[in-house]
């Protein structure tokens, strides 16, 4: 049976006037911004605690009715900042709608850390249920969207070796419960001032809730390894850049492929001039040749002669027609003496960017929604290309924030991780760094080198330690010519899958569930539900 907290809090101030009022709405649009603040660009990470401690003082003990509407707020002031990319080219209608969806998301999850926190060791269930509910945004609706999982906010944090022992479940629940440790120390130590007393277990579980995960953190320290198992691989990401920024770059796509073939045409002679070492194969970015090279005798003429050039294999990323009416986004393996030998289609695709869900509710949203005339169809089927004897996995821009897609390359044989992405779209916005850090995490969480081609940056090359040993400017014409890691053996995250998401996300629900019978017992006896 699991312990109720039957300890007195420590008594409240007295609400007297509207900024007493005031304090715990401020305080959770603080927190926020504060698990907005923690994410990349910036490389405060640990701003993240402070701002899981604040919202733990917000919600602890709270009401139901009060603590969605406070979780909303919160949720406001972590989405609309993080996701203020979504809007770049489309006006703020779209962002403003999906900041909001997912904030409604976090109020609902920060309801039901209020329930929790009347039970013993609350620390503990509130950051499950946070898991959790990161786990359902991650999968509904249309298909999820995992942006904001705390987890892609620490890739230069000390608790990023947890990625690799229990993948970003489990990164996410140690740096949460650690935050909501750290108020729950703080709230222990002031009831002790005031009473003097304070109970042993209640200092053993919030000791435990800063010092469990910070000691994972050193424990999976070993887990993280860049050394090459099976040699090394040099790589070489094109990144060609478009020739303006946003929506409009996909009717210049003749420009975006003569951009790619001639940066590749230029390293091919930098390579003969002996000023870099000769790649084992090139990656080209998503998006490098909206024309389609199967139909269209121009494009295939340019895409062969840059490959012939360089004289290795290539991944192109291209929109290939899927019948009369829809279209898919395909990575295609290019040969200098073959052509084309293999392809790959993006499984994640992108919803009311890739294809349109929802047409006419979407549009009274925004008129861009029309601009989505043919949409793209989902592949099925795991991307792992073999590249002059290098087994590459394929994950394209979107699908990195998905869980399933990256490990899937690894249990597949990949040894290392490709990430062909288009961020052209949003601008100079946090995207693209935003982006580049869940590379970063996926790197130690699979124990696999990362490298992400993108038509404008930041493409990079990061080594299986999360480290950036690489990366190229903005909107500039860029090759990255790297030797990478390869590895074979899988990590604990990638072993166990999808298993540590679904132990916290039971622990979550066993939590939530004593806490329902502590509240229909209480009301029964007419007592508290603490």
């Amino acid at each position: 049976m699991t312990p109720v907290d039957e300890s007195p809090p420590p008594a409240a101030p007295r609400t007297t006037g509207l900024p007493r009022r005031l304090l715990r709405p401020v305080a959770a649009v603080l927190s926020g911004l504060l698990l907005y603040a923690s994410f990349p660009p910036r490389t405060v990470w640990w701003l993240v605690l402070p701002g899981f401690a604040l919202l733990g003082w917000v919600l602890h003990g709270r009401r139901l009715r009060a603590a969605f509407g406070l979780g909303l707020l919160s949720g406001l002031g972590f989405m609309l900042p993080l996701l203020r990319w979504t809007g770049e080219d489309v006006g703020p209608v779209p962002w403003l709608a999906l900041a909001t969806a997912e904030a409604l998301f976090i109020a609902v999850g920060c309801l039901a850390i209020a329930a929790v926190t009347r039970l013993a060791y609350w620390p503990f269930w509130a950051a499950a249920v946070w898991t959790l509910d990161e786990a359902v945004r991650a999968r509904i609706p249309f298909g999820g969207f995992p942006w904001g999982k705390i987890a892609f906010g620490q890739s230069e944090s000390p608790f990023l070796p947890i990625a690799a022992l229990g993948g970003t479940p489990l990164l996410s629940f140690a740096v949460v419960l650690c935050g909501f440790g750290l108020y729950e120390a703080v709230r222990r130590g002031m009831a002790y001032r005031s009473t003097g007393k304070i109970p042993r277990a209640a200092v053993a579980g919030a000791a435990a809730s800063v010092l469990v995960p910070v000691a994972g953190a050193f424990a999976a320290l070993p887990l993280v390894d860049d050394s090459a198992e099976n040699g090394t691989a040099t790589v070489a990401a094109i990144q060609g850049n478009v020739p303006r920024l946003g929506l409009d770059f996909n009717a210049q796509r003749r420009a975006v492929l003569d951009n790619h073939a001639r940066r590749t045409a230029q390293l091919a002679d930098e390579v003969k001039a002996g000023k870099v070492k000769q790649p084992d194969f090139v990656l080209w970015p998503e998006n490098s040749s909206d024309l389609d090279p199967y139909l269209n005798a121009d494009a295939r003429d340019i895409i062969d002669g840059a490959v012939r050039e360089i004289g290795v294999p290539t991944v192109i990323g291209s929109v290939v027609e899927k019948g009369s009416d829809s279209l898919r986004n395909t990575l295609i393996e290019w040969e200098p003496d073959k052509g084309p030998v293999a392809t790959y289609d993006k499984r994640h695709i992108q919803p009311f960017g890739e294809y349109m869900p929802m047409r006419t509710v979407a549009r009274f949203f925004s008129e861009d929604v029309d601009r989505v005339q043919r949409e793209f169809v989902p592949g099925t089927e795991v991307g792992v290309f073999d590249l002059a004897g290098t087994r590459v996995g394929l994950v394209t821009c979107y699908e990195a924030a998905f869980d399933d897609a990256v490990r899937d390359t690894v249990t597949h044989g990949g040894q290392m991780i490709a990430v062909p992405s288009n961020n052209a779209t949003f601008g100079r916005s946090e995207m693209t760094y935003q982006q580049l850090a869940m590379s970063q995490v996926r790197a130690v969480e699979h124990g696999r080198a990362v490298v992400v081609p993108v038509t404008s940056g930041v493409s990079a090359v990061i080594r299986p330690d999360g480290t950036i040993v690489e990366k190229s400017g903005m909107f500039t014409p860029d090759a990255l010519v790297e030797d990478v890691p390869l590895r074979s053996s899988l990590t604990p995250a990638t072993r166990m899958g999808p298993l540590p998401e679904g132990l916290i996300a039971l622990l979550a629900l066993a939590g939530l569930g004593w806490a329902g019978v502590t509240a229909v017992r209480a009301r029964r006896t007419g007592g508290t539900a603490r």
